[in-house]
């Protein structure tokens, strides 16, 4: 629990109805989307406006108390567990939008505000913000900016951190940064909107954004395409990139996913197929059908059973909300359920499935995996049970062998859902030695006394690696 001088200024800024640290609130924030990571933080605080971040963190700085900023919670990586205590700072009252801007094509708003509403919002104005995380409908967007968040349309619009154009961000110490603005261009010094951006809390607080928005896509059309073999699919999508056709949307589903997500969303998919592609198209109605045509020769040619384009506009939502649909049917199989992110170059997709498959059979596990086949990002999703502390060990070492397979494979070791702790054991692997002392200098400019968001990021000990070599078999090397 807090400090009574402490919890009293706290309450002077805020008011005493949004300073908390009974039983129950801090149970309830001491945990995220995240399975298996919990911690109880001393106390949770709900700012209302910047003034109040400020004048809170001068109080918790003086005091050295760990702040650890937070959205809805939606996060996969247990970015938002207070693993040092502190106090939770709660971001969802601060939840306006505070401008659109049609001359300049920009969007301002406050961290609390839910994603889906800025998509609404700017939509009803024909204007477009295409970062849509599978979370988007319960997700800040202060949260979307600290994870750098992805989404099914990152292929050809990118992510958030190809939006965010300007910040106001509170520090440590209270002081105000605000970087960027309305600009196109800007190179000021250095890139700190950028910086700020997926840096998961552990710089300093976002108070206010700006993002860029663009027109509203004249025309969109879905098509899926069903394959008796992964390899197949795979190169579909090599070849339709090597087409010189970017789909806003081009996604990858295995058997194992299929065959859950039609058992859930009823929608008629082929549960024999190995791999399903699901690919949208938007733009120019004239372009949308031209290049639907040409992926849809590129399917066929690459042995495709079927390919079938949505004859209306219902019918490819109801495509593209099954896949949406992936991680909450799964989630009905197991008490839990561990979504994880690697992404590999396009060209190994077919490559890093079959490994996802040999280590989920090595270790006797239910694996599926599906995610964004277009960027290379995979979602190898594990059904479980933590309450098995047998299996869940088993679970540990298949995820550690499906990180090695992603970088030999010349991928990384999380595509959008961040670091935080769940992955700090492996940045090493990925950065190296010289990655993570730069990192930290950073993080000391930034947060000399670390308070801000401590434990994420930097692990106190990088794991074991292990190396995937050409005849498949796993092998333990020196510790990293």
């Amino acid at each position: 629990m807090l400090d009574r001088s402490v919890k009293r200024e706290l309450a002077a800024i805020v008011g005493s109805e949004y300073v908390l640290d009974d039983t129950e609130a801090r149970l309830t924030h001491s945990y995220d989307a995240t399975p298996m990571y919990q911690a109880m933080p001393d106390g949770v605080i709900f700012p209302g406006n910047a003034e109040e971040v400020r004048a809170a963190m001068k109080v918790l700085s003086r005091h050295r108390i760990p702040v650890v900023g937070r959205g809805s919670g939606s996060n996969l990586s247990a970015g938002t567990v207070p693993v040092e205590g502190g106090v939770v700072m709660v971001l969802t009252r601060m939840n306006h939008l505070l401008e659109i801007d049609e001359e300049n094509l920009t969007a301002t708003f406050q961290p609390g505000l839910i994603t889906k509403s800025l998509h609404e919002a700017v939509e009803a104005r024909n204007l477009f913000y295409p970062p849509d995380p599978g979370s988007m409908v319960i997700s800040t967007l202060g949260g979307n900016i600290a994870e750098c968040a992805g989404g099914l349309r990152g292929l050809k619009y990118g992510t958030t951190k190809d939006y965010v154009i300007g910040l106001e961000a509170v520090l440590p110490s209270g002081d105000t940064l605000r970087t960027g603005g309305k600009l196109t261009k800007d190179v000021a010094g250095y890139d700190l909107t950028k910086l700020l951006v997926g840096s998961e809390g552990t710089l300093a607080i976002i108070t206010e954004a700006t993002v860029k928005l663009l027109p509203y896509p004249e025309s969109k059309q879905v098509m899926i395409a069903y394959y008796p073999d992964m390899y197949d699919a795979a190169r579909s999508v090599s070849r339709i990139i090597a087409s010189r056709i970017i789909p806003s949307t081009l996604e990858f589903m295995d058997n194992a996913t299929i065959r859950v997500v039609e058992n859930f969303a009823r929608i008629g998919l082929p549960t024999e197929m190995e791999a399903i592609l699901l690919i949208e198209q938007d733009g120019p109605a004239s372009i949308v059908e031209r290049d639907v045509e040409r992926m849809a020769a590129i399917c066929r040619e690459e042995k495709a059973a079927d390919v079938i384009v949505a004859d209306s506009t219902e019918r490819g939502e109801e495509l593209m909300a099954a896949r949406r649909s992936a991680l909450s049917a799964l989630a009905r199989l197991r008490p839990t359920t561990i979504l994880e992110d690697a992404t590999v170059p396009r060209s190994q997709i077919a490559p890093m499935v079959e490994q996802i498959n040999r280590i989920a059979d090595k270790y006797r596990l239910d694996i599926c995996t599906f995610g964004h086949a277009g960027d290379g990002n995979l979602h190898p999703t594990c059904m479980t049970d933590a309450r098995d502390r047998e299996e869940i060990e088993r679970v540990e070492q298949a995820f550690n062998e499906i990180f090695a397979a992603a970088l030999d494979l010349g991928g990384t070791i999380t595509g959008e859902h961040g670091v935080g702790l769940a992955k700090a054991p492996y940045l090493e692997w990925k950065v190296g030695k010289t990655g993570i002392e730069v990192m930290k200098g950073i993080k000391r400019a930034f947060d000399p006394d670390n308070l801000m968001n401590p434990g994420k990021l930097f692990a106190k000990e990088t794991r074991r690696r292990v190396v995937v070599d050409s005849c498949a078999q796993l092998n333990t090397t020196q510790q990293t």
